[in-house]
């Protein structure tokens, strides 16, 4: 296996210059040093960083990319429009189509920098309800598109079975992502049975879709399902939910979760960007993970996170992309830091005392991220996974930049152009900048997007 020399790395330690890192067949990082001359055997890079995970995603939605630009019949388009749209969307896929969506998906994390999916899966059935001969079917399609990418996979199958807080059935729309939570734990077997095809790094967790869609009874036993897993809901993301929320339970979701439910580490809980400030501090001394969306977020009008208020609590938190419109690691930083900015009127709102803006949120994101994805990675230290991407030192917005200014200058000036390799537990699927399956993926992904045009 390969040895990698970097002339600049961001070890746990700090940034250091001629660090030599060793990568084993198990996809895991060896010995790392620093300070020495280039063996000459090694593989030399410009900068190396540990690659973060995308800690939430849901593949299909980026064959809808640019399909909803438009106003609805009402002049009140919000979120709740939008899902309208997305739910005819989504009864015209097949589980080819949720393969070829999801491998390129896939593919533009990689190409983006990240090393891991997880991905919240919650379309699992037929359009008209009715189980897939195979009730893992769609997990299998995830599945297999990972084995094709080589990205490392967090699946987390979505425990989805009510309209609303009151229990209401699913609509038309939702049809194909229901089940009763018998249903629901024959299917996450399944889906582990499915990952457990792929690499060791690969793994499941379990994700009930939100406060309005499962039972309140049924949280702790899904809570157990998981074990020691990761455990993914969407909360508190819109005004309407919050309301909805209250009048039913009596509470706000986050007071009404902190509460009722046993919050730990292993956690992550998607948008919060309906808190109000007691919410915000109470949440993030529990050591749960926010997992923030901040281009999607944009997208939808959900509201803007107080991560200013989250940093100052020791909060956690990790980066996704969400309904995969964009796909960027440096644009989902600099829009989480310039919404903190538009809000407050100020600037490096998420900077320290001791580190940048670009570092500081990069830092948590690489914590954050290997948290909510279950996953021994964020640092280029021994034993780790080899979770790794390099940036391109000769670029015009890095030449000359050193220490934390190279990650601010990936952020604020620069973008994913700036990536050039990316290995994710030592599988090196990125080389000068694209994925070295790119044009099967790509074209594949195409023919997929014309077909649908054809049934839309």
């Amino acid at each position: 296996m390969p040895t990698l020399f970097a002339k600049t790395a961001l070890l746990p330690e700090g940034w250091s210059e001629n660090v030599e890192v060793e990568i084993l067949a198990n996809g895991k990082i060896g010995e790392v040093s620093h300070g020495g001359i280039q063996p000459p055997d090694a593989h030399s890079v410009d900068i190396l960083l540990p690659a973060p995970v995308n800690a939430h995603s849901h593949a299909f939605q980026r064959a809808m990319a640019g399909l909803t630009e438009r106003r609805g019949p009402n002049q009140g388009d919000s979120f709740w429009t939008w899902r309208e749209l997305m739910y005819r969307f989504l009864d015209q896929l097949t589980p080819e189509d949720i393969e070829s969506i999801t491998a390129f998906v896939q593919m533009e994390m990689l190409e983006s920098g990240y090393a891991t999916n997880v991905e919240f899966h919650y379309l699992h059935h037929q359009p008209d309800g009715s189980p897939y001969a195979d009730l893992a079917e769609m997990a299998n399609r995830v599945a297999a598109a990972a084995n094709e990418t080589g990205i490392g996979l967090t699946l987390l199958p979505v425990h989805y079975q009510y309209g609303g807080c009151d229990k209401r059935d699913l609509g038309p729309g939702q049809r194909r992502f229901g089940n009763s939570f018998e249903r629901f734990h024959q299917l996450y077997d399944s889906a582990v049975s499915a990952v457990a095809s792929l690499d060791d790094d690969c793994k499941t967790g379990v994700a009930p879709h939100s406060l309005r869609a499962v039972a309140p009874e049924d949280l702790p036993r899904l809570k157990q399902l998981a074990n020691s897993l990761p455990f993914h809901i969407h909360l508190a993301e819109q005004i309407p939910e919050v309301v909805e929320v209250m009048q039913t339970w009596g509470a706000r979701p986050v007071e009404w979760f902190i509460a009722n439910f046993d919050v730990d580490s292993t956690c992550c809980l998607i948008h919060c960007t309906q808190m109000e400030p007691h919410e915000t501090t109470g949440l993030a001394k529990t050591g749960a993970t926010a997992g923030l969306c901040p281009i999607t977020e944009s997208s939808l009008g959900d509201g803007i996170f107080d991560g200013v208020r989250w940093l100052e609590n020791k909060g956690s938190m990790a980066i996704g992309s969400d309904s995969n419109i964009r796909i960027s690691l440096s644009e989902e930083m600099r829009t989480l830091d310039y919404s903190q900015r538009l809000r407050d009127h100020s600037r490096a709102a998420m900077a320290s005392d001791t580190e940048s803006t670009g570092r500081r949120i990069f830092d948590c994101i690489v914590d954050g991220g290997a948290k909510a994805a279950g996953r021994e990675t964020g640092r280029i230290q021994e034993g780790m996974l080899a979770d790794l991407v390099t940036l391109n030192g000769s670029a015009v917005d890095l030449a000359g930049r050193k220490g934390d200014t190279i990650l601010d200058c990936f952020v604020f000036a620069g973008d994913d152009n700036l990536i050039s390799e990316v290995w994710s537990a030592g599988r090196h699927k990125v080389k000068k900048g694209k994925h070295v399956d790119h044009d099967i993926i790509r074209d594949r992904y195409i023919d997929t997007v014309l077909n649908l045009a054809d049934r839309l």
